[in-house]
């Protein structure tokens, strides 16, 4: 914070057992035109006192009797006044590894009373250089506090995405099942009662179109909140393997390595892995161009890990970095949340392998209560 900035006279603290060298300072001060007050100390104790009244800078005699600027510098910090202001050695007795280790301690600036004529200049650099030092310090805290309230918002929307899941699962089971199980029924009824070949291929056609609305919101069902993932992990991650066979043709091999043959993992962290394989292989679906797909999961005591890779094109640098890339960026997040992370290798026209890795360490619950899944 410069004087000019501020209009307000600087308030110097000097630590200075020579009257004189104190006097030289201040007419030096006052020569250069800055607008100021000037007190001296020459003992730690009246040094203490001097600081309660949060001076703007302190200029500090490198030695003087019975201690040195690094004890008072020290003194500084202990009082949390460190980050609140500036302080110069001005000194005629410091070599320049005495003034290097100072700086190295974190005092702001070194002048040799032999170039007083400098003070104020040395004075006003070290203020600004202090200030934006504080803003920049400010704006990280700003960026990070920025970072978790994102942080915190991204995990609650998961969050609610997964019940928004469960929930429109559990109508569709409840409701539109329920519904169109009756409407079979009455279709079986009316196919026995039928006096006509008219009606019966009316009958037909419409038993064929509910057979294919029954399938289709069994496997909406079962994409919004799978019950498969009930039996375990590794039988959620086979049926996703072989659903992805069945509906592009391509292999998908499911290779499991779980100490006692079962995941120990909370159902959270078992979501986040399902989900993780599921929309990776949406990827490939869309994007990878392949001929095989390999799902490898294992899990010991330190640790559970997946792999989704593919011998497809790849993925280019740039393509990570699209904005809209939003999958992946919502896998990398999915993964902090459960405290894990998520690593992508590719390499252009030889695969791309995605990795979860979540130690087995207490994982946040991110998933909703038992009794609200289908």
């Amino acid at each position: 914070m410069s004087q000019e900035s501020t209009g307000q006279a600087l308030h110097i603290l000097h630590l200075e057992d020579s009257p004189v060298d104190h006097e030289l300072a201040r007419l030096a001060l006052q020569r250069a035109g800055l607008q100021f007050s000037i007190e001296r100390v020459d003992t730690l104790e009246d040094f203490d006192r001097a600081l309660a009244s949060r001076p703007d800078i302190v200029l500090a005699d490198y030695q003087l009797p019975g201690f040195n600027a690094l004890d008072a510098w020290r003194h500084v910090q202990e009082a949390g006044l460190a980050s609140q202001m500036p302080v110069i050695l001005l000194s005629g007795a410091i070599g320049e590894t005495a003034a290097v280790q100072a700086i190295q301690h974190g005092i702001s600036d070194y002048l040799l009373k032999d170039s007083i004529g400098k003070l104020a200049h040395t004075i006003t650099r070290a203020l600004e250089i202090h200030q934006a030092h504080r803003e920049r310090e400010h704006a990280a805290r700003e960026l990070a506090a920025s970072q978790q309230r994102l942080a915190e918002l991204a995990e609650h929307l998961q969050s609610s995405i997964e019940q928004e899941r469960s929930a429109i699962a559990r109508e569709i089971h409840d409701d539109i099942g329920g519904a169109l199980t009756a409407v079979k029924f009455d279709l079986a009824w009316l196919s026995r009662h039928s006096t006509g070949e008219p009606m019966d291929g009316h009958i037909k056609a419409a038993s064929d179109m509910l057979q294919h609305a029954l399938g289709a919101s069994q496997r909406i069902m079962l994409n919004l909140r799978p019950p498969i993932l009930d039996q375990g992990l590794v039988p959620a991650l086979q049926w996703l393997a072989d659903s992805f066979t069945r509906r592009t043709g391509i292999p998908a091999r499911l290779q499991a390595r779980l100490e006692g043959g079962s995941s120990r993992a909370s159902r959270d962290v078992q979501l986040v892995a399902y989900r993780t394989a599921q929309e990776s292989l949406t990827n490939i679906t869309k994007y990878a161009q392949c001929s095989r797909v390999d799902i490898d999961i294992a899990e010991d005591r330190a640790a559970l890990t997946l792999e989704v890779s593919d011998n497809g094109r790849g993925i280019h640098g740039d393509e990570l970095e699209k904005p809209k890339s939003f999958g992946l960026k919502g896998l990398q997040e999915r993964a902090r949340m459960a405290g894990g992370w998520l690593d992508i290798s590719s390499q252009p026209g030889r695969g791309t392998a995605i990795t979860l890795t979540v130690p087995m360490d207490d994982a946040p619950d991110l998933t909703p209560n038992e009794e609200d899944t289908p």
